[in-house]
Formats: C-alpha cells, sequence, structure tokens
C-alpha cells in the first residue's frame, strides 16, 4: 500500500529539513515522540533509530497510546529528501520518504510510506489507524516550528513599537 500526506509550510525548505533531519531531537521537539534514540551509527552515515510515538486517543485528555519501531534513516540534502527504512516492530519493511520541496515563498512537505506486508488489509488498518495520525501531527508540529523560526529571523517582519 502507498499513501501520501502533505503540508505546506511558509518557511524556506533549507530551514525545513535542517529542523526535520535531526532524528533524534524528534523526542525534544515533537510533543508527541516519547523516544527518538540511536541505537547504532553505521559507516554509511545513517542511524538506527528508536522511535516511540503516541498515537491521540482522547486529545483532550492527552490519552495517547505509544507506537514503537525501529528505523535504519538517512537524509539526502542535496535533495532535502529523509529516509526511513522500517527494520523492526509491526510496520517492519515500511519504506518512508520525506520530499522537502520550495513551493513559491515556502515549502511543501510530503510524506511517502510504502508498506506491504503478508496481509494485504493490515497495510490499510495500520496506514488510517496509526501512520497518517502520527505524520499528520509530525507535519503539522515541524510547520510550526519553521514558522516561527522563520518569521524571528525575517528583518522586514512588523516589531511592536508601542510602549
Amino acid at each position: 500500500m502507498h499513501s501520501t500526506i502533505a503540508i505546506e509550510v511558509a518557511a524556506p525548505p533549507g530551514l525545513v529539513f535542517t529542523l526535520a533531519r535531526d532524528v533524534e531531537r524528534w523526542e525534544r521537539l515533537l510533543p508527541h515522540y516519547a523516544l527518538s534514540r540511536a541505537k547504532e551509527r553505521r559507516t554509511d552515515g545513517s542511524l538506527v533509530v528508536d522511535f516511540v510515538a503516541r498515537r491521540p486517543l482522547i486529545g483532550l485528555l492527552g490519552l495517547g497510546l505509544p507506537v514503537a519501531w525501529r528505523s535504519r534513516t538517512w537524509n539526502e540534502p542535496a535533495t532535502r529528501r529523509l529516509r526511513f527504512a522500517h527494520v523492526a516492530g509491526a510496520t517492519k519493511g515500511m519504506d518512508v520518504t520525506w520530499r522537502i520541496e520550495a513551493v513559491g515563498d515556502g515549502s511543501r512537505v510530503s510524506i511517502d510510506h510504502d508498506f506491504r506486508p503478508r496481509v494485504a488489509i493490515f497495510a490499510a488498518f495500520v496506514d488510517r489507524a496509526f501512520t497518517r495520525p502520527i505524520a499528520g501531527r509530525t507535519l503539522a508540529t515541524f510547520k510550526a516550528l519553521a514558522e516561527a523560526l522563520a518569521d524571528e529571523s525575517d528583518p522586514l517582519r512588523p516589531t511592536n513599537t508601542s510602549t
């Protein structure tokens, strides 16, 4: 099964890429991530990282179901892509590609998920119940972070001059 989720971000693609590619910081940058810890650093520059994210169940109460997986991850600066090959967990075999592209004065961030488990219906369930909710929240948080940082660095941004 292939699925794509995307968002427009009012920030330069280089800034978005810089924020997103540091996967070891995700647990500090993304409130719904409980863990993003490197288990192995490979000679090719890739990392094997354990991730735990909370899939919201009852948003108002802040309750969420922890979802864990392990990925080999690397980034491609020339094309502003992030790659994740899931190597353990229920999503073992999932291939994920982030594309961060310039669009007008900002960026478009899309995440492609390719998942082909033995039982095809499992892929649709995982996509709707876990992948989309977690990826959607991840994109929304990176959008807010990048846009806030872009606003701070914009010298033409109006400032409050009242005293």
